[in-house]
């Protein structure tokens, strides 16, 4: 039987610096009004369309 003690696979001591994560990234409100622009859009095309048919 293997020993399961050791169960700590990926110590978090060593963790990679350069890496960043989407939601620790900063953008500017020029990005997030491009992306309220294509929610809009998303959400006309979804809902919008088949209201018209």
């Amino acid at each position: 039987m293997a020993d399961h003690a050791d169960h700590e696979h990926h110590p978090h001591g060593e963790e990679e610096e350069g890496r960043v994560t989407s939601p620790m990234q900063e953008f500017t409100t020029g990005q997030a009004g491009i992306g309220a622009a294509v929610l809009l859009v998303g959400l006309a095309v979804t809902f919008g369309l088949p209201l018209l048919f």
